[in-house]
């Protein structure tokens, strides 16, 4: 959750939806806005809106937020709010097939976008519990992922995972920087149908493992300040004018986030990225059209995040703004 602020109101995304909120710390109020001013959505349907989820809540280890990851009720909700909101994925944190809760939470989200006719897709946080034996965990986790949820023998319905071009995509987290991911790149273009896979940051040395990359919530070059004030704007403007300058056959999926505080995560590193009163969501949301248009689409831009109020970017109940 964000920090408290002397009169707070909401700016929530679409036209046509209105969130109220209410909190101990504030009363928050109603507010209008649309993502599609901001992000340009074009006729196309370019960028594509995507939302990161996290699905650990109820989960010993993590802060109340007043609901389980693994209610079927409130997933539903979350999907058609997202829906209205012009968010047409989740893109789920998955940490393998080890990690029970989340991993029934994802399975049940699954199930859920196939009924609400929304998307969904992995992204998978690397596991680096053995370093020695970092590729093979990666390739067994991602081989129960294809089983389970991708391929076409899942137990759940495939046709609820996000795809570009008719190929599943499965983002990647990384985390140990043990991975072989040459080894783990061709493992997985020897399954039935590939999927492309997509890393956090650009990493020229693994450009010919990956079919693209996403930008991540980072304050740039300078660093984390304590006073917040980088926001973010140096870090996505050389994402997009690397990502258009060298790899333009890459996918590009970029990124918007209404700012940033992890005091309320147990791993805090007490890093903060002001809000703005609303600005840092809208600036992030509207800065890729300074490298992409409807003759240059970009294909995805990514909310970071749906839900995750322990890092402070969740915009489920809407983001801060000042009156």
């Amino acid at each position: 959750m964000s920090p408290s602020r002397t009169n707070l109101r909401l700016l929530t995304l679409p036209a046509l939806v209105t969130l109220v909120l209410f909190t101990s710390a504030c009363h928050r109020t109603d507010l209008r806005a649309s993502l599609a001013q901001n992000s340009f959505v074009g006729s196309s349907g370019e960028p594509m809106m995507i939302a990161v989820y996290l699905p650990w809540f109820g989960r010993p280890g993590h802060i109340d937020v007043g609901y389980s990851s693994q209610d079927r009720v409130v997933l539903e909700k979350q999907v058609e709010q997202a829906k209205q909101l012009g968010i047409e994925a989740f893109v789920v944190n998955w940490y393998g097939q080890h990690h029970d809760f989340e991993d029934e939470a994802y399975s049940l989200m699954q199930q859920v976008a196939a009924e609400g006719n929304f998307k969904v897709a992995i992204m998978y946080d690397e596991d680096d519990a053995d370093p020695a034996g970092e590729t093979d965990a990666v390739i067994s986790d991602l081989q129960y992922a294809y089983d389970h949820y991708i391929g076409p023998r899942a137990t759940v319905p495939r046709d609820a995972y996000l795809d570009f071009q008719g190929r599943p995509l499965i983002f990647i987290f990384p985390k140990g920087g043990h991975t072989d991911w040459n080894q783990v790149r061709q493992t997985v273009n020897s399954w039935e149908d590939p999927p492309l896979l997509i890393m956090k940051d650009i990493h020229p040395d693994l450009a010919k493992d990956f079919d693209g990359f996403y930008a991540w919530i980072n304050p740039g070059k300078e660093g984390w300040q304590a006073n917040g004030s980088n926001w973010g704007e140096e870090y996505l403007d050389n994402f997009y004018r690397t990502m258009i300058g060298d790899y333009p056959n890459k996918i590009a999926v970029g990124a918007a986030w209404p700012g940033f505080n992890d005091s309320k995560a147990s791993w805090s590193q007490d890093r903060k990225m002001d809000y703005r009163c609303g600005r840092t969501f809208n600036d992030t949301l509207r800065l890729f059209r300074r490298y992409y248009d409807q003759q240059r689409p970009l294909p995805f831009l990514m909310i970071e995040t749906w839900n995750d109020y322990e890092e402070g970017t969740a915009i489920e109940r809407g983001v801060p703004t000042c009156k």
